[in-house]
C-alpha cells in the first residue's frame, strides 16, 4: 500500500503503529476465532481504514475498531462465540487443542460451538430480554463478584496497565476517567430508576471491553481530541454511547461503535 501511495516504507514500518493496530485488534476479538478472519481484520484496518484515509496521522476512526466492526458484521457467530474460564467449561482447551480449533475449524470431531460461550454482557442482555431480573442473572455461575467470572480480572488488569501509562506520560488521564465516570453515572441513574433494565454499575464497569476501550483505544491521539476539555467531552461520550449499545442497542457490547 504505501508503495502504491509512493511513499518511504521505512518510516512507516518502524513507528510500530501497524503493530499496535493488530494487538489491539488481537485483544478485542475472540480467541479462537479463525485465522483467516484476522487476516481480514488486520488488513481491513490497515488498508482501507489507515492508509485510504491519507495514512499514519490521518484516520478520522482507530483502525483496530474499525477492522473490528467489519468482523462483527460480517461475521457475527464467529464473533460472539468466546472461551469461558476453564472452570466452567465443558470441553477444557489446551494450547494445541486451541491452535487446531483456530487454523481447521475443528477439533476431535467437534466445532467451536461446543467450546465457547456467550459472554457475560451477552448472556446479561438475552435474560432481560426474556424478563430475568439483573440480581437472579447474577448469581448463575458464569458471573463473578461484580463482572462477568474472569472478565472481572480481564478489565482489572488492563485498568493497571493503563494507570502505569498515565504514570508514564504515555496516554492523559482526561479520556478514559471521562469514559469510566460517565458510564458510572449513566448506569447508576438507570439502575436507580429501573433496576430491571439493566446489570449493575459495576458489572458495566468489570465487563466486556470497557477498561481496553478507556484506557488503549479511546486514548487514541489521532482519532480522538487534542483539547483537554475536548478529551474530557470525548471520553464521556464514548462512555454514555456504550452504555446505550449495550442497553438499547443490537449488541452486547458498544465500545467499538463508540
Amino acid at each position: 500500500m504505501l508503495k502504491l501511495r509512493h511513499r518511504p516504507l521505512k518510516p512507516f514500518l518502524s513507528d510500530g503503529s501497524a503493530a499496535v493496530t493488530a494487538v489491539l485488534l488481537a485483544l478485542a476479538i475472540p480467541p479462537l476465532s479463525p485465522w483467516w478472519m484476522t487476516v481480514i481484520g488486520v488488513t481491513f484496518a490497515i488498508v482501507f481504514a489507515k492508509h485510504l484515509y491519507g495514512g499514519l496521522g490521518y484516520n478520522p476512526f482507530n483502525p483496530a475498531m474499525i477492522g473490528y466492526v467489519l468482523l462483527l458484521i460480517s461475521f457475527p457467530l464467529e464473533m460472539t462465540t468466546w472461551l469461558p474460564v476453564q472452570s466452567l467449561a465443558e470441553q477444557p482447551m489446551g494450547w494445541m487443542s486451541a491452535l487446531q480449533l483456530i487454523f481447521t475449524g475443528q477439533f476431535n470431531g467437534l466445532g467451536i460451538d461446543a467450546y465457547s460461550g456467550a459472554t457475560p454482557l451477552d448472556a446479561m442482555k438475552t435474560q432481560i430480554v426474556l424478563l430475568q431480573h439483573p440480581e437472579f442473572i447474577s448469581s448463575q455461575p458464569m458471573f463473578g463478584m461484580a463482572g462477568g467470572l474472569g472478565w472481572e480480572w480481564i478489565n482489572i488488569w488492563f485498568a493497571l496497565g493503563g494507570i502505569w501509562l498515565i504514570y508514564r506520560k504515555v496516554i492523559s488521564w482526561h479520556v478514559p476517567v471521562a469514559m469510566i465516570l460517565a458510564l458510572l453515572i449513566i448506569s447508576s441513574i438507570t439502575t436507580l430508576i429501573d433496576p430491571t433494565i439493566s446489570g449493575s454499575p459495576l458489572f458495566h464497569l468489570l465487563s466486556g471491553g470497557t477498561m481496553l476501550g478507556a484506557f488503549f483505544i479511546a486514548t487514541d491521539p489521532v482519532s480522538g481530541s487534542t483539547t483537554l476539555k475536548g478529551r474530557i467531552v470525548f471520553g464521556a461520550g464514548v462512555g454514555i454511547l456504550t452504555y446505550v449499545i449495550r442497553i438499547w442497542g443490537g449488541y452486547p457490547d458498544g465500545v467499538a461503535f463508540a
